[in-house]
């Protein structure tokens, strides 16, 4: 692929698990980036962060002002209620889009997930595919992403899935097949879109990490089980009933940070999180470089540097 031009992004969700990494490839590319955060956070060459949060007009004025594109990564993946949700995930898009049609900016990458595509599963997905309709609806450049599962160091949503197997054995949800990708690979994606003028506007791309048909849970259960050195990890299917109790037994305990919730359940027992093939991002534009096995490993390896595993 051709050399990318510099460019200067506005980006929300920086601070999170995917912004963090689109972040750091961003200005490692040479880009100039804008980006918002709730949170003082030490300063960088080629970087402004902007004071502010989705609620904050006057920020999002000031992160969307002069950028050639705005990455829109921020979201919610658990809230209390499906306002919550609302709040987080459609509302906040729309602010982003009202910042850009005041400016004049045109060009957005929206994060999305495959959530989206079952809105009626989860409050979760519900919020996702509103944010979807508003985007499509929004008369800007727009290229919507849905990633499937995304895995790799720092993420705290996949790490239960890591602790369970380095005991020996997986809860895993009944039947069915997901997809994965790398978040080094997604946040490679969002930059090639960014820069792409030609052929990704009005689209709507699901990716993965290239493995045709997706991961038997089973499967995916026993690659984690390699990745954290236990190859003969037990894979336990779990019907949607226990999985519920769980989640109960999850929000009693840990409250707003419990990560099994009742609003997950159907959407994890939901038997295909495969990325349509048919939605795929054309090959000359991004095609998905870490292998899931190699990736899950150097995870798992992050992990443990962490202290978390």
């Amino acid at each position: 692929m051709k050399t990318m031009r510099q460019m200067r992004i506005a980006m929300t969700g920086a601070t999170g698990f995917v912004g963090a990494e689109t972040l750091e490839q961003a200005l490692e590319a040479g880009h100039h980036v804008t980006a918002l955060t709730r949170r003082a956070q030490p300063p960088r060459a080629r970087l402004k962060w902007v004071p502010g949060s989705l609620e904050d007009g006057a920020a999002l004025d000031t992160l969307v002002r002069d950028a050639d594109v705005v990455v829109h990564i921020a979201g919610v993946v658990n809230a209390p209620d499906r306002d919550g949700f609302e709040a987080g995930n459609a509302r906040g898009t729309i602010a982003v889009i009202d910042a850009m049609r005041k400016r004049g900016i045109r060009r957005l990458i929206h994060v999305s997930s495959l959530a989206a595509r079952e809105p009626d599963l989860s409050d979760y997905g519900w919020s996702k595919e509103l944010a979807e309709r508003h985007v499509k609806a929004s008369a800007l450049d727009w290229t919507i992403v849905r990633p499937p599962a995304i895995y790799g160091p720092g993420d705290r949503e996949m790490l239960e899935l890591f602790r369970m197997a380095k005991r020996g054995f997986m809860m895993l949800p009944p039947g069915g097949r997901l997809s994965v990708v790398h978040v080094g690979d997604l946040s490679r994606l969002l930059l090639n879109l960014s820069g792409d003028r030609e052929f990704s506007h009005i689209h709507v791309y699901e990716i993965d990490d290239g493995v045709p048909g997706g991961w038997d849970h089973k499967e995916f259960g026993a690659a984690i089980g390699r990745a954290v050195g236990r190859p003969s990890v037990r894979t336990i299917a779990t019907p949607e009933w226990l999985l519920s109790i769980a989640a109960h037994m999850d929000r009693t305990i840990r409250g707003k940070n419990a990560k099994l919730t009742p609003d997950r359940v159907d959407y994890f027992c939901h038997p295909d999180w495969v990325s349509a093939s048919t939605l795929h991002v054309p090959r000359h534009l991004w095609m998905p470089e870490i292998a899931t096995p190699d990736g899950l490993k150097a995870t798992a390896t992050a992990y443990r540097e962490k202290g978390w595993l």
